[in-house]
């Protein structure tokens, strides 16, 4: 075999070695020791071990997951919510000059508190000015009553004339009858006759002067209780004058309706206010939380269900409440300019529903009031959960 020929047997046997082999005859020829190769079995004892703890790490994750979804799927939240109140600014009812202001800004003051007072010197001599008008429409309304009582009296008086003309009148006419019959007789003389028919005619211009004396007392009457109902309406007019005069006494001290706190105080003394000019802003101390949830989660959402709330402004403290009311109605749909959805092409979109949130523990210590941010989160299932069981199973346990 020539050299040629060997060379080529031994490359073709070369390549004929495995690796392990190559590497051995590679180390040999630079006068090493060659690594021993690792055992088939060790290498599949590397691998196994990940392959055995994918599956595991899959398994733990979904059953996370799950008892996270089942958990989660108890509660409803948001993060739409804001402190609500029904705030109000005050403002007298007269007009003057502030004479003092005995509070200051955000200062909390209970029902009935003064907020500011107006000088009420004007207002005081007003009302004395009515009580005065009151006095004299009485005693007005005592006179006529007066005249009206002494006007019964010529009534009575008038009538008692009356009855007495009538029967000097029956006296009259029964004298000239029986003189009229002597006469006839012969046995009276004429001038007897004349004599008693002159004071038969006599008595009757007695009676219908009478009678005409009693129609006028009792006309005069009439019209003494026609002035009586003037004095009377005089008199409730005065009244209703002098109550009005009482009533801007009161304006002139400005009051707070309930308690509260007083807010963007701008009174200040010898300021000169009008009816209707703010005082300062008031913010009562019954406070609630609005959340706009989707209307998504209003399914299983119903009032009287428990809520824990997180104020930004404190986020350390969890705030217990309940929901009070949900609103007929998505926030759009009582906005000033409502969507009109029935123009152009039409987007379908999540709409949020006002939900009313009653604080049933409200911190006294913290400056709450309109405007602040807060998260609520409402149980919508009463039901306990898997984790909410899991945990309370582990609790006994330990």
């Amino acid at each position: 075999m020539s050299k040629l020929e060997a060379s080529e047997a031994a490359r073709q046997a070369g390549d004929a070695l495995s690796p392990a082999a190559a590497l051995r005859e590679g180390a040999a020829a630079a006068g090493r020791q060659p690594p021993e190769a690792a055992p088939p079995a060790a290498a599949g004892k590397r691998r196994r071990p990940i392959l055995v703890a994918g599956p595991i790490v899959l398994a733990v994750l979904a059953a996370a997951g799950y008892v996270y979804w089942d958990h989660s799927a108890h509660f409803a939240s948001t993060d739409d919510a804001f402190v609500a109140a029904r705030q109000y600014s005050v403002a007298p009812n007269v007009s003057g000059y502030v004479s003092a202001v005995p509070v200051t800004d955000n200062q909390h003051v209970a029902a009935g508190d003064v907020i500011a007072r107006i000088d009420d010197r004007i207002y005081r001599a007003a009302l004395a000015q009515a009580a005065a008008q009151v006095a004299s429409a009485k005693a007005n309304v005592e006179v006529v009553e007066a005249q009206i009582s002494s006007q019964q009296a010529q009534i009575e008086s008038a009538k008692a004339s009356l009855d007495q003309s009538e029967a000097a009148l029956d006296f009259a006419r029964e004298q000239a009858t029986r003189y009229e019959r002597l006469q006839t007789m012969g046995s009276g003389t004429v001038q007897n006759a004349q004599q008693y028919e002159a004071q038969l005619r006599e008595q009757q211009a007695s009676v219908r002067s009478a009678q005409a004396a009693l129609e006028l007392a009792q006309r005069q009457l009439g019209t003494m209780e026609a002035q009586r109902a003037v004095a009377a309406a005089s008199l409730a007019q005065a009244e209703a004058q002098r109550d009005q005069a009482e009533i801007n006494l009161s304006y002139t001290t400005v009051a707070a309706a309930e308690s509260g706190n007083v807010v963007n105080l701008g009174a200040a003394v010898g300021q000169f206010v009008q009816p209707g000019a703010s005082l300062s802003n008031f913010v009562p101390d019954a406070i609630w939380v609005v959340a706009n949830f989707k209307e998504t989660k209003l399914d299983a959402m119903r009032p009287g269900q428990p809520a824990t709330l997180s104020l930004d402004a404190y986020p350390g403290r969890a705030i217990h409440g309940h929901v009070a009311s949900i609103q007929r109605g998505s926030g759009t749909a009582f906005s000033l300019l409502p969507a009109e959805n029935a123009t152009g092409n039409y987007v379908k979109i999540v709409q949020r529903v006002p939900v009313k949130i009653v604080m049933d523990d409200a911190p006294s210590d913290v400056a709450l009031g309109p405007g602040m941010s807060v998260d609520p989160t409402v149980r919508v299932d009463p039901a306990p959960s898997l984790f909410e069981r899991m945990t309370a199973i582990f609790g006994k346990r330990r």
